[in-house]
């Protein structure tokens, strides 16, 4: 029989996972040794190993505490907009605001840690995380990849995975670094934006982008009249 997880131990396990995700976050996975994690959350090798594991066991713990949020969430939005018999992109983009909003209720700055969290697995090739993300949320990806055929069954599924790519990966770029272009609008234009402005004024842009119709041959042919 299991013994309980005392309260001292839940403790620890915090203090890993927040140590963790902050050091993930600012320097990446590769550069961050378990050595340096125990260091910043004042605990011993055998605590992690006790709590995860391995560090890869870690990354997928640190991923979990967001993904649960925000799959709960977005799962929530995209059964509201299911409902409707016609969509467009916009709409769809939409489902994510409130999900990730969300996750600053997860953590302090949520939105921002988890889009540098995930731009760390895109630029390092951390192939474990997407095998792990696939395995426990393909669904969800699948979900949204049909709401985004329904908007647009004119695009191929073929050049749909591009633009999804291509979407999420400047979606991530842009709130990953959201504290910059506030720094920028704030003291080139005097405009204070907050989180979720920057979400609304990126969506009408990736959504211009998702719809064009331009394919990659045609542009280059022009450039070249």
């Amino acid at each position: 029989m299991n013994k309980p997880t005392s309260n001292k131990q839940v403790a620890t396990k915090t203090k890993i996972l927040d140590a963790a995700e902050e050091l993930f976050a600012e320097r990446g996975f590769a550069e961050t040794s378990l050595r340096v994690i125990t260091a910043k959350a004042e605990v011993n090798l055998a605590s992690v190993n006790y709590h995860f594991g391995s560090k890869k066991s870690l990354i997928e713990a640190v991923f979990d505490r967001f993904m649960q949020s925000f799959t709960a969430q977005i799962m929530k939005e995209m059964a509201i907009l299911e409902k409707n018999k016609s969509i467009d992109i916009s709409q769809v983009l939409g489902t994510l605001v409130e999900p990730l909003m969300g996750t600053d209720n997860v953590r302090p700055n949520g939105a921002s840690v988890f889009m540098k969290l995930l731009g760390r697995a895109y630029a390092e090739s951390q192939g474990h995380i997407r095998r792990y993300v696939m395995h426990n949320y393909a669904h969800v990806l699948a979900r949204f990849t049909r709401l985004l055929q329904k908007a647009c069954p004119q695009i191929a599924a073929s050049e749909m995975f591009w633009r999804l790519h291509f979407m999420l990966g400047a979606f991530i770029f842009t709130l990953a670094g959201h504290e910059a272009l506030q720094d920028i609008s704030q003291s080139d234009f005097e405009e204070s934006v907050s989180t979720k402005d920057i979400i609304l004024k990126l969506i009408p842009f990736l959504a211009a982008g998702f719809l064009s119709s331009n394919s990659t041959i045609e542009l280059l042919s022009a450039g070249e009249a």
